[in-house]
């Protein structure tokens, strides 16, 4: 070990700005756990049920069918000769770019009863009302379970392929010795081995869902996101909201549970595996079939929407439309690079504490630093101004107490309560991200420099911070575009006459105004596609 890798300073820091990051969701979880039992008793006896059986049937719903969609179009991809892989394998993680609720406003408009399809329909078979034909309804439970699913499927995708491109082929090549087929091999060996990346997969969709807000209240479906939302500001009852709120965060806290569990006890398969993947030659009708299958998850999770976007756009934008979207821009550019740079220097702290410091806790602050990427953002603003208002009134009382003018809401009134959130709940990202790139590097370079007498802080600036650079570049990339596309937090935080581009897209979604924020939509959907284009040119050098 190095010279200087317990100093206090060092310590303190880390420890504090892990602390710092949780004590928001812990004054949450006390607001929500000292309600009063007869408001739990109430709410279970008026909406509760409803609320938590739309929530479990949203959340299983998403997860099947990402799963439908996921692990087969991993299987074509990392294990067949599908037509057109070469382009499937990054176009298959595009869909992950686009908003769930941009797309399900599109697909609404698109297939509603005065939307195209349906009048296309009408004037081809002559039929005049709906009672002459039957046409589904896309703004239910099942819809919206369909929309979240081409959005999020990517994330089974990814990881799914992955685990599949990373097995041990020896292991399959055994199981042929053993008299098995190729395809047998695979579903036997192959698919087994993968259900660890692809429950972390499941588990992600399932978090994700269940933050969910705009897509599931623009189709009026009541789940506790749009119930806390709902109950907080329509009826102006904090009480009740920190209670559903400690409802959800008790979902949150089983699916983390459960999906650790699932991974305990998994080891690798060997130290070398031999990863030269014998491909699975399919015939002319099964290729055809992988890669409809494929290409029609492309283009209705991504190219579909892009493209009426894109004709929105087109048709109704205009200079006025440009000049509004410059300030909005820019107010969603300043909170992104503020909360990205943030997160990303917090992250580094974590993951080069834990790799130079000989404390046995010292994994302890990466961990519970990234404990609210589990938390929706309506929940997190929550917790927000159940800790920095307070807080303001405090500062606020000690100024007057001094004589001093009163500085306001400084705080919770401010983009600092916006980034401070957007830093509670995608320091995970950058923690996992930097995490990876410094578990890469051998540690036998920890301990070089100190040998020729380098110090500390000249180590990590001449060895560790060059060959993290690009996992640096990653994880700042991951944290601008989620907080460029994060709508709840923002949508609940914002100062006075402050915008950003997620707030006023849904805000003309929610008038039935997206023709005016087209461009707006396409600016969010464009800067989503950099990590996608980032990783995918990195992947292929």
């Amino acid at each position: 070990m190095i010279s200087g890798n317990n100093s206090k300073p060092w310590l303190t820091t880390t420890w504090l700005s892990a602390l710092a990051l949780l004590a928001p969701v812990l004054v949450m979880l006390l607001a929500g756990i000292g309600a009063p039992a007869d408001l739990f008793v109430h709410l279970w006896q008026t909406v509760l049920p409803d609320y938590i059986i739309n929530t479990l049937l949203l959340g299983a719903l998403v997860v099947v069918l990402s799963l439908c969609f996921g692990v087969p179009a991993a299987i074509f991809i990392a294990q067949t000769n599908v037509l057109g892989k070469k382009y499937l394998r990054w176009l298959l993680l595009l869909p992950l770019a686009m908003p769930a609720y941009l797309v399900a406003y599109l697909y609404t408009d698109l297939f509603d009863y005065a939307g195209p399809v349906q009048r296309f329909l009408r004037a081809s078979f002559g039929w005049s009302s709906p009672a002459d034909y039957w046409f589904f309804d896309l703004r239910t439970l099942p819809g919206a379970a369909v929309i979240l699913s081409l959005v999020l499927f990517p994330y089974v995708y990814m990881l799914a392929r992955t685990a599949f491109e990373q097995q041990d082929q020896n292991l399959l090549r055994a199981g042929r010795l053993l008299g098995l087929s190729t395809r047998q091999s695979f579903f036997k060996i192959a698919l087994p081995l993968a259900r660890p990346a692809v429950a972390v997969a499941a588990s992600l969709v399932l978090m994700e869902t269940l933050a969910d807000f705009a897509t599931v209240q623009y189709f009026a479906v009541n789940t506790l996101t749009t119930a806390i939302y709902d109950t907080w500001l329509g009826y102006g009852d904090l009480t009740s909201a920190n209670a559903l709120a400690s409802v959800l965060m008790l979902f949150i806290l089983f699916t983390v549970v459960a999906e650790q569990k699932s991974r305990a006890g998994q080891r690798h398969q060997s130290n070398r595996p031999n990863k030269q993947t014998e491909v699975i030659v399919l015939t002319p009708w099964q290729q055809a079939g992988a890669g409809i299958f494929c290409w029609f998850l492309v283009l209705a999770g991504f190219v579909l929407p892009l493209g009426l976007l894109l004709q929105m756009a087109f048709e109704y934008s205009d200079a006025e439309q440009l000049s509004q979207l410059m300030n909005t821009g820019k107010n969603s550019l300043e909170v992104a690079v503020y909360a990205a740079t943030l997160t990303v220097l917090l992250a580094l702290l974590f993951g080069l504490y834990r790799r130079l410091h000989r404390d046995r806790f010292a994994h302890v602050p990466q961990v519970i630093s990234g404990f609210g990427y589990a938390i929706p953002g309506t929940v997190i603003a929550m917790a927000m101004l159940a800790t920095f208002g307070p807080l303001d009134h405090w500062i606020n009382d000690l100024a007057e107490m001094l004589g001093w003018q009163s500085p306001g809401l400084v705080l919770s009134g401010s983009i600092f309560v916006i980034v401070f959130a957007f830093i509670v709940r995608f320091a995970a990202i950058a923690n996992g991200t930097i995490a990876s790139g410094i578990g890469q590097i051998p540690h036998s370079l920890d301990l070089a420099p100190a040998s020729l007498g380098v110090g500390l802080k000249k180590m990590l600036l001449k060895v560790h911070l060059p060959l993290l650079k690009p996992s640096l570049l990653v994880a700042w990339l991951l944290v601008f575009v989620e907080a460029m596309k994060e709508l709840p937090a923002v949508l609940l935080l914002r100062p006075f006459n402050f915008e950003t581009l997620s707030t006023q897209v849904y805000q003309l979604i929610s008038d039935e105004m997206l023709e005016q924020g087209a461009l707006g939509a396409i600016l969010i959907v464009l800067f989503g596609l950099l990590p996608i284009i980032w990783l995918n040119r990195t992947n292929s050098h």
